[in-house]
């Protein structure tokens, strides 16, 4: 009961229940209402976040060739200093990865979803203090629109056709009709800029909890907690301090011993050893990246539907997550969506590993022989154990997998999206309609599986427009069907992203598919030491 008791404790610090709720299932568990008053109300009080401190990140991801201006942000590293001193538009909701208003403060879409019009917070004050306006927001996203910029965001702002003020509100007028538009829009790269950065894009001057002091790029970054921060829920200590450290022994050292409070990209093979830390605490989120083995369904032997499904259920998929990820992840089900995606399609079966099934379809489709499958420990963490794993499952149903190990260095110009049968892995999208676009429209550049069929392209565009959420969501449970069923993606698993924080860091914030709290975890939390 001791357990359940803390478990129900943290529940209360996490903002995860109310009291009536606490109230009800302690006394289910039998304890005294005045004691369970008490709990409540001091696992309530550690909740409240407290003021102050220097709070000390070691992060992967950083180089000496990450730039200041927010438009080239690669790295892990340098999504996190961005997330310190900007602001976007829109920023999504942690727990329903929902849109919720940022700088804009609100949004209408036209009937077709082609026109956007997007009320701009006043009163909003830069580092520099310059007032924030309409104007810098029009100049931000102009700037991002322009290939010269070299901006990760203008894959974004290229179906943005128009960009104007109408008096005080910014309207946006698209290609075509998305109704994800206000989510596409929380690019990290999108960091509204004074004039919109055309000045110095270099400048680190933005709207955010925090001000830089200094940055080194590769070495670190310091900050400055904003006194003038338009918000009250967020910057909580004095100051940030994120150390590059791309050696995952070296994070995992600096954390055990107080060095340091936080640390990201821990390997699921290292976390017992981590536990046993007792000042450390493992914060794994469920993410969108997934390990996938695809298959070109255009291309002999798996143009054949049987072939594919036959290896569809030969696959163990438990059994990879937890040899594979250490049990960190989820089971995927061979369409590249899962619950941490809005209009997530429900009531799909589950597939599981089924030699009889796998063997009634490979006799089916009259195959005989090994099949290639190529590999390389680039493909993802573990690819090759994972292909040697699903060699002896597929043995048990009669199919013979030929697993060919591939050189590193060559692989995702040589093998990915050029070999008809290998291993792989995506990083997921902020939406189902981005992840389909990229990977499954017929006419996609990274359409590793070569699925093209044009029903589905016609339920895609038509799925990126409707605003109906009911519509939109059977559209999706259409796609994801066909993509199960009929394609060449075998999605064993999706990985969580696992990081640790020493326990005196409070308010940590699981943001539903993305690492690091979406990048604000110097943000969000603070320190209680």
């Amino acid at each position: 009961m001791s357990d359940y008791k803390d478990y129900l404790a943290r529940q209360v610090m996490l903002g995860k229940m109310n009291r009536r709720e606490f109230l009800g299932r302690a006394a289910a568990l039998g304890i005294a209402a005045s004691t369970a008053n008490t709990l409540f109300a001091s696992s309530a009080a550690a909740q409240e976040p407290k003021r102050g401190g220097h709070l000390k990140l070691g992060l992967e991801g950083a180089a000496a060739t990450d730039s200041r201006d927010p438009a080239k942000a690669l790295s892990q590293f340098m999504f996190v200093v961005g997330r310190n001193w900007g602001d976007m538009l829109v920023e999504s909701h942690p727990t329903t990865g929902e849109p919720v208003p940022a700088l804009a403060e609100s949004w209408e879409p036209s009937a077709d979803a082609a026109t956007w019009t997007f009320t701009i917070r006043k009163g909003v004050k830069f580092h520099d203090g310059k007032e924030l306006t309409i104007d810098d927001v029009i100049k931000t996203l102009q700037r991002h629109t322009d290939e010269k910029s070299e901006s990760g965001a203008l894959g974004v702002m290229k179906s943005i056709k128009e960009i104007k003020a109408d008096g005080d509100k910014l309207v946006l007028t698209l290609t075509e009709g998305n109704a994800d538009l206000p989510l596409l829009l929380t690019d990290y790269h999108l960091i509204i800029q004074p004039n919109g950065g055309t000045d110095n894009p270099d400048a680190m001057i933005g709207t955010g909890p925090y001000k830089v002091a200094s940055f080194e790029p590769g070495v670190r970054a310091t900050f400055e907690r904003n006194a003038d921060d338009w918000r009250t829920d967020r910057g909580y200590v004095d100051s940030v301090e994120l150390i590059a450290m791309n050696d995952a022994t070296a994070r995992i050292a600096a954390l055990s011993s107080g060095q340091v409070h936080f640390i990201n990209r821990v390997d699921p093979k290292t976390v017992n050893l981590l536990k046993k830390a007792p000042t450390v605490e493992i914060l794994n989120t469920s993410g969108r990246g997934h390990y996938v083995f695809i298959m070109h369904c255009n291309t002999a032997p798996f143009d054949n539907n049987d072939l594919r499904m036959a290896l569809k259920y030969a696959m163990d998929r438990e059994t990879l997550v937890q040899r594979i990820l250490g049990g960190y992840g989820k089971v995927g089900n061979d369409f590249p969506i899962n619950d941490t995606y809005a209009l997530f399609p429900e009531g799909i079966e589950q597939r599981a590993y089924d030699p009889d099934k796998a063997a009634f379809h490979y006799k089916k489709s009259g195959h005989s022989g090994p099949v290639l499958l190529r590999t390389s420990d680039v493909a993802f963490p573990g690819a090759v154990d994972a292909a040697v794993l699903y060699q002896a499952s597929a043995k048990k149903a009669g199919i013979e997998i030929e697993v060919k190990r591939e050189p590193g260095d060559g692989y995702w110009s040589n093998v990915w999206n050029v070999q008809p049968f290998s291993t792989s892995y995506w990083g997921g999208r902020p939406t189902q309609d981005q992840m389909y676009s990229t990977a499954y429209l017929s006419t996609a550049d990274w359409n590793d599986t070569r699925f093209k069929r044009p029903d589905f392209d016609k339920i895609l565009l038509e799925a990126r427009s409707e605003l109906d959420e009911a519509k939109r969501k059977d559209m999706y449970r259409t796609m994801a069907m066909m993509v199960r069923d009929e394609g060449g993606l075998i999605l064993p698993m999706f990985n969580d992203f696992v990081n640790a924080a020493g326990k005196t860091v409070k308010g940590y914030v699981h943001d539903i598919g993305n690492d690091m709290s979406n990048g604000y975890v110097a943000t969000r939390v603070w320190l209680d030491a």
